[in-house]
């Protein structure tokens, strides 16, 4: 077993496909969720450590790109139930930003109706250039998150990088946020990230990886182990492209040997394989797709061939 996560495995009973899946869970009340949505016996998510602490956290948050960008009444009461699955799953870690439209203030509404502020990982970012603006920034994400220490604040895409990270290592002092980071989404950042990640005292980074972008494995991962970094990992969907590449693609036989599902969990399991990732944040909008992403967070997880393999079956779709 990894020292860098806890594990208690059940392995999973059906080989179903993820919209099988969504239809057997999809009338589920939260009312008794979580056997009904793991099956016959519930299994705890996948825990890994913040290095710099040595505290545990799921290894599948959840991201809100997109996905938590709403004002209607309709889509609020479908993004209440993903929030209560999440919780009831087992999930902690929420991913958003004050750039991704109305979604902090949609996480801090549902989060407070659900009584959950206190008990979730919050993380956010923030996205100016200049001290005074930072600052301003970070403190309209407390009050939209309803926190006003929060865990996790990174420079959004490195904006303004040295003055924000100053900035939050002030407010880590100062009791005003746990952890401090950076984040980006491409793969044409990876320097800028790699020089950051040797020269300033992180405690996580956020970076693209995916079983068809699999750049981070060559230098940042492992530096990330080695400078005890804690990583978020963003785009393991590739903002949907894996899906529509294996729409009416059945799922390898072989994938079982992991205990894969779906094609959802197939890409999730492939980036959680590597031990350097502490938490991948797929978003979602939907509860039966928050469902079948958390339940990549149990059961086997594929060795070095196998996700050698899985590379290759992307590339030949």
């Amino acid at each position: 077993m990894s020292n860098k996560e806890q594990v208690l495995p059940k392995l999973l009973s059906l080989t179903l496909s993820r919209r099988d899946l969504l239809r057997a869970t999809g009338a589920a009340a939260l009312t008794g969720l979580l056997p009904a949505a793991w099956g016959a016996a519930a299994a705890p998510l996948r825990l890994r450590i913040i290095p710099a602490t040595g505290e545990r956290i799921p290894a599948v948050g959840l991201g809100t790109s997109d996905a938590f960008e709403t004002r209607t009444e309709t889509a609020l009461g479908s993004l209440r139930e993903v929030l209560a699955r999440f919780h009831a799953l087992g999930g902690r870690l929420i991913d958003t930003s004050p750039t991704y439209g109305n979604a902090e203030a949609v996480v801090g509404r549902l989060a407070a109706e659900l009584h959950l502020t206190d008990r979730l990982f919050l993380a956010t970012k923030v996205h100016e250039v200049g001290r005074q603006a930072g600052v301003a920034q970070m403190e309209a994400s407390q009050r939209r998150l309803g926190r006003r220490r929060l865990d996790l604040i990174q420079v959004h895409n490195l904006v303004d990088v040295n003055t924000q990270l100053a900035t939050l290592q002030r407010w880590k002092a100062e009791g005003l946020v746990r952890y401090i980071g950076i984040t980006h989404y491409r793969v044409g950042a990876f320097e800028a990230l790699e020089r950051l990640m040797r020269t300033m005292p992180l405690d996580f980074v956020q970076l693209n990886y995916s079983v068809a972008t699999p750049d981070a494995e060559q230098r940042l991962l492992p530096l990330a182990r080695e400078r005890g970094i804690a990583v978020l990992v963003n785009r393991a969907f590739e903002d949907g492209y894996l899906f529509r590449v294996t729409r009416g693609q059945a799922l390898p036989a072989w994938a079982a040997e992991f205990d894969c599902a779906s094609w959802a969990q197939f890409f999730l399991k492939y980036v959680l394989a590597n031990d350097a990732v502490t938490c991948v944040i797929p978003a979602t909008s939907k509860p039966r797709h928050l469902v079948d992403n958390m339940k990549a967070g149990v059961g086997r997880l594929p060795g070095a061939d196998t996700r050698a393999r899985m590379r290759n079956l992307i590339q030949r779709v």
